[in-house]
């Protein structure tokens, strides 16, 4: 992995870019970056936000520089750790058949596969919630074999339901609230992932994984009942470092 470059964003930020390619190992890298330099408390700084591939740094010109950030984060890296943090893995139930998935015989078809294939490809192992974005707790997770290379939709849509699972070059994505949005969906799920009515409103965070589970149709509705009634919990454990797969 190449070294991280550094790059000014006006005379208030600073991105750290981290490489070119969309990568589990090198956003893994961004993530434990920011959390160490969130755990400085530097003065100056004013947000860290890291992405897939990179991490910017809003910062107060008037208390810090540039270069002293660039130090602190150099110094960060020079002692960055190996192997694998702990993360919270989620248990999601995920409708694909019907109106929860209108996109999937589309995708099927051009990857060449049943759309069995293609539930069972989506649910075979945890997805890493590479970074948030986009919408209030709108994951990004990654990375699905390279069969799920598909592009974006020519078209997207204006309204996008909310709850719906898509996917696009190899990442899932949850929409939280009804947008426009131009990945494929092939599921809904009943669980919000974004709910201003609860203590927590963002369900999930980078670093996070979701193991995705199909249920019928049937099943769904009787789910979804639950969570309106808020008599479901989302199913999560505590993965401690070194214990995940």
């Amino acid at each position: 992995m190449s070294e991280p470059v550094f790059l000014p964003a006006g005379d208030t930020a600073l991105v750290v870019q981290f490489g070119e390619a969309v990568d589990a190992d090198l956003n893994r890298q961004v993530r434990h970056v920011g959390a160490k330099l969130r755990e400085l408390s530097l003065a100056g700084i004013v947000d860290i936000v890291p992405t897939i591939r990179s991490l910017m740094v809003h910062y107060d010109p008037l208390v810090t520089r540039s270069s002293e950030l660039q130090s602190a984060i150099s110094e960060i890296l020079h002692h960055q750790h190996e192997g694998e943090d702990g993360y919270r893995l989620w248990s999601v139930p995920v409708c694909y058949e019907g109106e929860c998935a209108p996109d999937l015989e589309n995708v099927a078809r051009d990857m060449k596969l049943e759309t069995a294939e293609v539930v069972r490809g989506h649910t075979a192992a945890p997805q890493e919630v590479l970074m948030m974005g986009f919408l209030p707790g709108f994951p990004y997770l990654g990375l699905l074999p390279e069969t799920f290379d598909v592009p974006r939709r020519f078209e997207p849509r204006v309204k996008v339901p909310a709850r719906s699972i898509s996917i696009a070059v190899r990442q899932t994505t949850v929409y939280t609230v009804e947008s426009p949005g131009g990945w494929h969906l092939i599921g809904r799920t009943p669980i919000e992932f974004f709910d201003p009515k609860r203590d927590e409103p963002i369900l999930v965070a980078a670093g996070d994984r979701i193991h995705f589970e199909a249920v019928p149709v049937a099943e769904y509705e009787k789910l979804r009942k639950a969570v309106e009634a808020g008599d479901y919990v989302p199913v999560v454990q505590d993965i401690a470092p070194g214990e995940g797969a």
